[in-house]
């Protein structure tokens, strides 16, 4: 990860990238104004050639400047002041770290004298570290061949005129980034390498050292559970499943009631008997994204050791057509008892979920779940990639999950949910089970969380978040490349911070 340290002043000899910040209308920091009298006025040159006047967020990148140590100089702008919000500052760490990552090895940002912002100075500079952070990584296990010049060099980052008491909220992002890096790795390791039990022994290595327990239910646990929906997804594997739960408590209370977090872990999905078409299947290694999601959240949380009681729950399959692979048509009985008829072995996430979800209430009593999913392609067809799909029986946990995610930019958006026995709600009836397991081409998103909901015990509060199109998108953005976004481990740290932190 990426060493951030702290610096009084500005050092003109000292850095391989030096970073300075531009108001809008061209209005020079106290970091610029020394970069242009130091470079005998090459900024604001290179400034008027470049057309370059302090816009929000664009990047100005001049290589060898005069008068300077440093390799390149890159000059960013702010906007308004009044506007420039901890995200702008984050966009800007992302941009940086995107254009520096295989070229220089460390980045110096001169926040001196830089006033008047919608956020204080430190906080400013522990968010632009922090975009820096997120957006470096990348993972290069199986590249063999990389030469030197396409390698990450990237490693430090420094705070130029930015108080020590920046540290702790650096040092809190720090172990923030650490479980958004742990996410993607989980998500873009390939379906050979990641399956449930080495997803399973993968996530103990990580999250025992931080103080979290670990239990794992095996195929015979869970078929003596009656976890008959789960099972018969996983049944045309060679690989068995595996349901992981993870506990942090930091409340110092064994009692204390828990926010607990469900995720679906199909580790890889070739839609069973209802096979998938060929072409994009490989990208259905990151059809476990949301337990991915929820491995990375807990290290997030125990990271920092957040004081809240939190369980996270990851259902884990693969779903393979085999001889002895689920059909089309057959019907299941799920551990709460009720019975599916599944008339789709590709909707198969559902079926993994609403066994986690009757465990997790069983052992954990919960007043308010949140399951995350790579559930369905409709809320791609819905939201493109750009939020996630939010149906929840809670007005109030609803809009404490929008706000959580305005606040660190993973986007979610409500979607419309029937009460139980209304009009969305009877698309899943059965004439021979309890229900069935898809409700038609129409509205299948709503279908599948209203599948959801018929496992949600009376009383609690309950959010499913469709991530499908968030986890994984086809195009870069400042703190991701094009892949694994690590979306819902800086949503949950923002809600379980403000709102269920002791």
């Amino acid at each position: 990860m990426t060493d951030v340290s702290f610096a009084a002043e500005q050092d003109l000899s000292g850095s391989a990238a030096l970073l300075v910040f531009v108001g809008e209308g061209g209005e020079l920091t106290a970091g610029a104004k020394a970069v242009e009298k130091a470079s005998d006025g090459q900024l604001g040159r290179a400034m008027k050639a470049a057309g370059f006047t302090g816009k929000k967020g664009k990047l100005l990148e001049i290589l060898a400047p005069a008068g300077l140590g440093a390799a390149r100089l890159l000059v960013a702008g702010l906007g308004e002041g009044a506007k420039a919000d901890a995200r702008l500052f984050e966009d800007i760490g992302g941009e940086v770290a995107a254009k520096l990552q295989t070229v220089e090895k460390q980045v110096a940002a001169d926040f001196s004298g830089i006033a008047d912002l919608a956020v204080a100075t430190d906080v400013a500079a522990a968010h632009f570290a922090h975009g820096v952070e997120l957006r470096n990584w990348r993972l290069d296990t199986y590249r063999t061949k990389l030469k030197d010049e396409q390698k990450p060099k990237l490693a430090k980052v420094t705070l130029v005129g930015v108080g020590k008491s920046a540290k702790p909220l650096v040092e809190r992002l720090h172990k923030v980034a650490e479980g958004v890096a742990f996410a993607k790795e989980l998500i873009t390791e390939p379906g050979n390498i990641i399956y449930p039990e080495s997803f399973v022994e993968r996530v103990r290595e990580k999250v025992e050292p931080l103080g979290i327990k670990v239990t794992v239910l095996d195929e015979k646990k869970l078929k003596k559970l009656g976890a008959g929906s789960m099972l018969g997804v996983g049944q045309g594997s060679v690989r068995p499943p595996r349901l992981l739960a993870l506990e942090w408590n930091g409340t110092g209370d064994e009692d204390a009631t828990p926010l607990a977090l469900v995720g679906k872990g199909v580790t890889f999905d070739t839609g069973g008997i209802s096979l998938k078409p060929g072409p994009g299947m490989e990208d259905m290694k990151w059809d476990m994204g949301g337990a991915g999601a929820v491995a990375g959240t807990m290290v997030a949380l125990a990271g920092r050791k957040a004081k809240a009681r939190v369980i996270g729950v990851c259902g884990l399959v693969e779903n393979m057509p085999d001889g002895n692979a689920q059909r089309p048509g057959d019907i299941v009985t799920s551990m709460s008892g009720q019975t599916i008829e599944v008339l789709n072995t590709d909707a198969e996430g559902r079926l993994v979920l609403n066994d986690c979800l009757t465990w997790t209430q069983r052992t954990y009593k919960p007043k308010v779940i949140l399951d995350f999913a790579t559930l369905t392609g409709a809320i791609i067809i819905s939201l493109a990639h750009y939020y996630a799909g939010v149906f929840s029986n809670s007005d109030s946990l609803w809009n404490k999950l929008d706000e959580a995610g305005k606040s660190v930019n993973d986007l979610v958006w409500r979607q419309p949910l029937s009460e139980p026995g209304g009009h969305y709600d009877q698309m899943i009836d059965s004439t021979i089970a309890d229900m069935k397991n898809i409700g038609g081409r129409e509205g299948g998103s709503i279908t599948a969380a209203q599948f959801l909901q018929r496992y949600v015990d009376e009383g609690v509060e309950w959010a499913h978040v469709d991530i499908a199109g968030a986890v994984w998108r086809p195009k870069a953005a400042p703190l991701y490349d094009k892949g694994a976004t690590g979306f819902g481990v800086r949503l949950v740290d923002a809600l379980v911070a403000k709102h269920f932190e002791s």
